[in-house]
């Protein structure tokens, strides 16, 4: 039993890898079976086809992921650098997937939204859960905010949505160019978006960009 249960978790990470690598409609369950080191029986053991298989990446990735949200969206800090930290987190995330593999990954959630949203219904509906539920974790922070008189934003969930599209967008930035530093943005647009005064420690640099500066990278790297 302990062996076909080890074989479905390397199937998984074998295809999150090579999912987050390539994209999902290059590859093939003979592939994904090889990179996991399982025979191709096991994988139709576990998994009915090759978009069931998506569909468990994509809810494993946001287990994980939600996990990273709450944990920084529910913290002790003022509401507004909550946010800030989860910006932070993401471009680190960003950054080491470079440093690892030499390009930027992105969002899986956002590649695969734009590679499959108009051919699979299941993946389509699955992602939009997934947006939808970042939406509401950021809700809860903007409608604290608001309620301390932070912002000026009207409709709490409109302003959550409007910050996950920025952040979903720069990751995107960040992939095509293949540099994190077009993460920097989403502070700055961040206040702008939700209206919202300054708190005290927002003219300091982000620690990256302190880092890249100290390293010699352009601005616009």
């Amino acid at each position: 039993m302990g062996r076909t249960s080890d074989a479905r978790e390397k199937i998984l990470t074998a295809a999150q890898s090579l999912i987050e690598l390539r994209g999902y409609s290059a590859l093939g369950v003979a592939e994904i079976c090889k990179a996991a080191g399982v025979p191709k029986g096991s994988f139709y053991y576990f998994f009915a086809s090759k978009e069931a298989l998506a569909l468990a990446v994509i809810d494993e990735h946001w287990a994980a992921q939600e996990r990273d949200w709450i944990r920084v969206l529910r913290g002790d800090p003022e509401p507004l650098l909550r946010l800030r930290q989860l910006f932070e987190e993401t471009e680190n995330i960003q950054r080491s997937g470079q440093q690892s593999c030499g390009t930027v990954s992105g969002c899986m959630f956002g590649n695969l939204t734009l590679e499959l949203s108009n051919q699979t219904e299941a993946i389509r509906a699955r992602l939009q859960e997934v947006f939808d539920a970042q939406v509401t974790m950021v809700e809860s922070v903007v409608a604290e905010a608001r309620g301390r008189g932070e912002i000026t934003a009207a409709d709490d969930r409109e302003a959550a949505r409007s910050v996950v599209a920025q952040l979903e967008g720069q990751v995107l930035f960040a992939k095509l160019y293949n540099s994190p530093r077009r993460l920097d943005a989403l502070w700055a647009n961040c206040l702008a978006l939700l209206g919202a005064r300054v708190p005290q420690d927002a003219a300091e640099a982000p620690a990256s960009s302190a880092k890249d500066a100290a390293e010699g990278v352009p601005a616009g790297a």
